[in-house]
């Protein structure tokens, strides 16, 4: 295989889509325009989360996933995405989905109240229902974004279970999860397999390997123009993030978590 041909699957994790939003959760459409042009250029595309955790097809392939759920990925991110012909997948909260007001948990409930405040309005089943029917995967966030590793057995069972449970009543399956905050341990692994999932998606600062229910996934933020977003996928920096020495790395290489970030 040359190496224009070589298999290559990388996962993004975004979240908001905003013009004027400043939370760290937040890109730009300008960014994610630029961010999928610079992904097409250089021979990717885009395949569903499942896909490329469960077996990704030959060459470089990108999955574009968004958690929580936020309309902003109907209204700003699917237009974009239209225009590549590329699918993505989205992470819904399924508590949430279509509520009349802002969502919140601990974090982002920082925004409530000022003028961005509308940035955190919920899909409703209407708008993930002609996602799905664009193509796009709809997996669960959980029921209501809490710290799955800090649950009781029975009420992580209603996390997992309840939400795809309720994904597969209206949409015929769910098979993929990403843990909120990207939190996530042996048990929790182990509760959602029971609970049917065949994917899921973590979030950590050092690329761990991977596995079908822990598979890594790179975030990307409100700080990620075009030369920071290169820098993070270029291959030599996801090797180093494989390994020990990027756990002693400082910025600007290493991203540091704000708190903001570390609940979101």
């Amino acid at each position: 295989m040359s190496g224009g041909d070589r298999s290559d699957s990388i996962v993004l994790c975004y979240h908001a889509v905003s013009e004027s939003w400043p939370a760290v959760l937040s890109v730009t459409p300008t960014h994610l325009a630029e961010q999928l042009d610079l992904l097409r250029e250089r021979g990717y595309r885009g395949i569903p989360f499942s896909e490329a955790v469960l077996g990704p097809p030959p060459g470089r392939t990108v999955a574009i996933t968004f958690d929580d759920g936020l309309r902003s990925v109907f209204e700003r991110a699917l237009p974009i995405l239209s225009r590549f012909d590329w699918p993505a997948t989205v992470f819904a909260l399924t508590d949430f989905v279509g509520a009349p007001r802002p969502m919140t948990w601990p974090g982002v409930d920082a925004w409530l109240g000022g003028p961005h405040e509308g940035e955190l309005t919920p899909l409703t089943w209407q708008q993930l229902g002609r996602l799905r029917e664009l193509g796009w995967e709809i997996g669960s966030h959980t029921r209501t974004h809490a710290r799955l590793t800090e649950l009781g057995d029975a009420e992580l069972e209603r996390e997992l279970g309840g939400s795809r449970e309720e994904l597969t009543d209206r949409f015929g399956s769910c098979t993929s999860l990403a843990y909120p905050y990207g939190d996530h341990d042996e048990r929790t692994i182990e509760a959602a397999r029971r609970a049917g999932y065949s994917a899921a998606g973590t979030l950590p600062s050092r690329l761990h390997a991977a596995s079908p229910l822990r598979f890594p996934r790179i975030g990307i933020h409100h700080a990620d123009g075009s030369r920071r977003f290169a820098l993070k996928l270029s291959p030599s920096l996801r090797k180093l993030r494989r390994t020990a020495v990027w756990d002693a790395m400082a910025p600007p290489l290493r991203r540091v978590r704000t708190p903001v970030e570390s609940r979101s």
